[in-house]
């Protein structure tokens, strides 16, 4: 190609975005009404582009025809193969689908039906009154015709069974040999690919373009007119714009992270230079760094705040600067989780988009330490702070009415529950409260949860990517798209040349390949595609953890206790005369409860309803003593029963404290100098409690 016609092409390539996943944003800015001074720096940032479009241009090596034409011909036979194999592997699976209808036949429908013949007729004998005879008799009239039915639907159910079983070999083979096609194709598209990179190593390999190309797309995306609109409305941004185009390494870091989201790279620049100012570690400590870059560039465009209107304040959007200092305290407090000094900005940019306030995911954290530390301690990272949604939030939706509206929504979720999406608003809530990355699943009448851990990106209480995307962001996405980015992401250097094919196509304004869309993309974004899939093939793609739990409740939940040593369990007696027994102090128990270690000192319990337990305690003298309970609650309806030795139980509340530390009102027991053995019971019925202590204090 001549640099004649590459410039032709640039010129009419303004368009795009530099975003890691996506092609130009759906709702990207409209074009910026500019005064005279911002008709003079449009034309001042034009020019620049204008330059380094045709320095790009010179860059580009030449592509042979012939393996271009491979690489088409390639990917068009990979597609077509890949689409026979689908259809293979759906007419095999029609097998398995034949069974389950037939096994329904015979189960749930005749089944079901011969059950309730049964009742009706012995409903029929017991009738007494015409009434009731002719009520059993409909009955059984209706059921005996249900069963007819199923036994008709069962012939003709058995019968395609058959058919499609009769056919087993060839439907299995034909898979296989489908499979094998589609194998062989994708290695000769891949082989393809290599080829054509071995003629694009000049301007992939090396690092000596980027400062180049990284302005030439940061200049192609934010676009001259809209920077000249910010750099009109005083001399200070302005000078902002300027130092960001003078900051190579910078506009680099951005891209390598993803790029501003919706391009609004002069607002990125201004918030990361707001942070800085704000905390001067922000610009030192590694970390950090990576931290203030992802909240700018994620938080380019406001992100309205996830609260009830009355409580959103004046903007009603989160306030980036205060996002940052909030993850920065808690990072150096040692709030987050221990792998959040590992992840990259990339990554970083999927915790801190939170739609929920500072003071929330504070919250969030506060309130898991307190209620159920052992999902913080969770060695397994596909489950760890996530298996909140399976222990406390409930499937169902007839408890959301008894939201309360002064409370945030995931305070409500907790609480009252919630079907598939809100159980999946909470898991992503709870995950990056923590700093986990998580990424939006959408499935077929589903909502999941996906997130990031040591090995891979897993997603939890639903299918897996392969039945995922997320339209609720720049630009649809599939499932496997992003896995595919994750997992290629996982080859930092290798990365890079995937990046310089990624940006080239964006300046040439090529249509990117989107899976969801069904795009597949210009030469340059194809080069990227495919060069992504070869590094992602070395990755291990971790299966969905809960699917069987994505719409139902875990039906017993298992609670691990830890080990209690004998100082774990001594009570201590206080200055006041008043006596404290740990929770975990407790004697042969009945029901479900664990002990877990706390966040602050000791021990702590957790109990379901119908737990039992007795507790032993030395008094000093006869006489009333007020006993309290030192709790944390994310439910109401609790109810302790406490008794002592073989008194009466008084029945008391619990409170409902958010998942903070609360104390019961106290309840008058009598006691004997010396042993007395204290009786808890948390009422069947009653959802999870954690208990720290009991104190006793006597009356005066």
């Amino acid at each position: 190609m001549r640099p004649s016609t590459l410039i032709l092409l640039l010129s009419l390539g303004i368009v795009g975005s530099p975003l890691s996943l996506h092609a130009k944003p759906a709702q990207a800015a409209p074009k910026a009404t500019l005064n005279a001074t911002g008709t003079a720096l449009e034309k001042k940032y034009a020019s620049q582009l204008e330059e380094l479009r045709a320095i790009i241009s010179r860059s580009l090596p030449e592509v042979n025809p012939q393996t271009r034409k491979a690489l088409d011909e390639a990917g068009t036979a990979a597609r077509k193969a890949a689409a026979a194999a689908d259809t293979a592997r759906a007419e095999a699976a029609k097998i398995g689908a034949a069974k389950g209808l037939v096994d329904h036949a015979k189960g749930k429908w005749i089944g079901g039906a011969e059950k309730n013949i049964a009742t009706a007729t012995e409903a029929l004998k017991k009738a007494t009154t015409p009434a009731e005879r002719a009520a059993a008799e409909k009955d059984l009239a209706h059921w005996q015709k249900n069963k007819e039915e199923g036994l008709a639907a069962l012939k003709e159910r058995q019968a395609n069974f058959d058919a499609l079983k009769a056919r087993e070999p060839e439907l299995q083979q034909a898979s296989k040999q489908a499979d094998a096609a589609f194998a062989k194709a994708s290695e000769e598209e891949n082989q393809a690919a290599r080829d054509i990179l071995k003629q694009l190593s000049p301007i992939l390999d090396p690092e000596t373009a980027d400062p180049v190309l990284a302005k030439c797309l940061v200049l192609t995306a934010a676009t001259p007119n809209r920077l000249a609109g910010f750099a009109q409305q005083d001399p200070a941004k302005a000078a902002l714009i300027d130092a960001l185009l003078g900051n190579a390494p910078l506009m680099i870091e951005m891209l390598v992270a993803g790029g501003a989201k919706f391009d609004e790279y002069a607002r990125a620049f201004e918030i990361l230079t707001a942070i800085r100012k704000a905390s001067p570690q922000a610009a030192s400590d590694p970390i950090l760094q990576r931290l203030a870059l992802a909240t700018c560039l994620e938080h380019a465009r406001p992100i309205p705040m996830n609260v009830p209107a009355a409580q959103a304040g004046k903007d009603g959007v989160i306030d980036p600067v205060k996002r940052y200092l909030h993850y920065e305290k808690a990072y150096l407090g040692g709030e987050l989780d221990p792998a959040f000094k590992t992840l990259s900005a990339w990554e970083m940019r999927m915790a801190v988009n939170c739609d929920s306030p500072d003071e929330i995911l504070t919250w969030g954290r506060e309130m898991l330490r307190n209620y159920r530390p052992d999902h913080i301690h969770n060695a397994d990272y596909g489950w760890r702070y996530v298996s909140a949604v399976r222990t406390e939030v409930p499937y169902g939706s007839q408890n959301v009415k008894l939201d309360d509206p002064t409370l945030q929504q995931h305070q409500n979720i907790i609480m009252n529950g919630g079907i598939c999406g809100r159980r999946a608003f909470f898991g992503r809530f709870i995950l990056r409260s923590f700093g986990i990355p998580t990424w939006g699943v959408t499935q077929r009448a589903h909502a999941a949860v996906s997130h990031w851990t040591p090995k891979g990106w897993v997603v939890n209480l639903g299918a897996g990517y392969h039945a995922s995307w997320w339209d609720k962001d720049e630009v649809p996405m599939s499932g496997t798209q992003f896995l595919v980015e994750t997992q290629a992401r996982a080859h930092p250097a290798e990365f890079k040349r995937i990046l310089r094919a990624r940006w080239i196509s964006r300046i040439l304004g090529e249509e990117s390949f989107n899976e969801r869309r069904k795009v597949q993309g210009g030469f340059w974004s194809r080069v990227d595609r495919l060069c992504s899939m070869m590094l992602a093939e070395q990755a291990v793609t971790l299966g969905p953890l809960g699917q069987e739990l994505a719409e139902a409740n875990e039906r017993s939940q298992k609670l691990n206790s830890a080990t209690v040593s004998e100082t774990d369990r001594r009570p201590q007696t206080h200055p006041d005369g008043s006596i404290t027994l740990p929770a975990v102090a407790h004697g042969k128990s009945t029901g479900s409860a664990s002990a877990m270690k706390s966040f602050g000192d000791g021990m702590q319990l957790h109990a379901l309803g119908g737990f039992k337990a007795p507790y032993e305690i030395e008094v000093p003298k006869t006489g009333t003593y007020r006993l309290s309970a030192r709790v944390a609650t994310v439910q109401k309806g609790q109810i302790l029963n406490l008794s002592a030795n073989s008194g009466a139980a008084v029945e008391t509340p619990v409170p409902y404290t958010l998942g903070q530390w609360q104390t019961t009102e106290p309840v008058l027991l009598d006691l004997q100098q010396g042993r007395n053995t204290i009786h808890l019971e948390l009422k069947p019925g009653s959802r999870g409690v954690t208990l720290k202590d009991l104190t006793f204090t006597g009356l005066p």
